[in-house]
């Protein structure tokens, strides 16, 4: 299995790299809507399959045929969206507004998710599921778009700010995890892991100024424009809340597994489970990162 993993690992890294340092933002949003649209995909299905909860009924009746039908259209309906509204088009979305309604809809539709839990979200209707499972994904990839094109360093430190809390939740709840954040969801995530992950991400934050003050890159990070814009003290709670908006985005992925009765949202990535299984921490932080830096 870790021979698969790292496999995989490689090969994907071989595909993201070329994209990402390539002299244009386009290369990488065409990856990125790949993505996407297979993790559009991957969320059609997850919301379309048997679960042990009596909101569904409606699901089971499905045949398969049509669940297939429903899972590709998905992705195919989120690829056209997203090409319509591509940040390349003419009349393309801009300014603030769009990331400010973002985070807000995260921070208010993630407390409202964990708090009625996966039975709660399998009795919702299924077009409703698949709805919101669509609008997170296209603003996150118009979110990836808009921070390709504001620089590889502001967008590599925002991936970075998942892939340390993650790392660093990971390591601190094993050695020091005894509080459950939410055993209904994901039994092994613990409020001190949390924690260990805002910590991470500060300790991330301090580096990554210093080499933006040595170095010069092709644009400035996430965390210097937070620093710039907000001062010290304020850019670290900025920091801090990125870090558990990535938790909140791990969580409600977990939330709709759990409620699907899946373990992962596909096996897309040998060894790595779906598309969705790692992006979905950063549905959530690529635009409220956006919002934050703009002010």
């Amino acid at each position: 299995m870790l021979r698969l993993r790292v496999i995989t690992a490689l090969a994907l890294m071989a595909v993201l790299l070329p994209t990402l340092f390539a002299p244009g933002p386009l290369p990488f949003a065409l990856l990125a809507l790949v993505a996407v649209s297979a993790a559009g995909w991957e969320w059609a299905r997850l919301n379309t399959m048997r679960a042990g909860h009596a909101g569904a009924a409606l699901q089971v009746t499905q045949p398969p045929a049509i669940r297939a039908a429903w899972s590709l259209g998905s992705g195919v309906t989120l690829a056209g969206a997203c090409l319509a509204t591509g940040y390349w088009w003419p009349g393309g979305p801009s300014g603030t507004g769009l990331w400010w309604v973002a985070a807000a809809l995260w921070v208010a539709g993630g407390a409202w998710a964990l708090r009625v839990g996966p039975t709660g979200w399998g009795r919702q209707p299924v077009v409703l599921r698949w709805f919101v499972g669509l609008l997170l994904l296209w603003l996150a990839w118009l979110a990836m778009v808009q921070a390709r094109t504001l620089g590889i360093n502001f967008l590599l430190s925002t991936l970075c700010v998942v892939w340390a809390a993650d790392i660093a939740a990971y390591f601190g709840g094993r050695a020091f995890g005894r509080r459950k954040l939410a055993p209904s969801i994901s039994p092994g995530k613990s409020w001190e892991g949390v924690y260990a992950g805002v910590l991470g991400v500060l300790v991330l934050a301090q580096l990554w100024m210093g080499a933006d003050r040595r170095w010069l890159f092709d644009s400035p990070s996430l965390f210097t424009l937070l620093d710039k814009h907000l001062g010290a003290w304020v850019s670290m709670l900025a920091c801090a809340a990125l870090a558990g908006l990535s938790v909140v985005g791990d969580l409600f992925e977990s939330l709709v597994k759990r409620s699907a009765g899946a373990k992962d949202s596909s096996t897309l990535l040998p060894g790595h489970g779906g598309v969705l299984d790692r992006i979905d921490a950063l549905l959530p932080v690529l635009p409220a990162a956006l919002a934050l830096a703009a002010l």
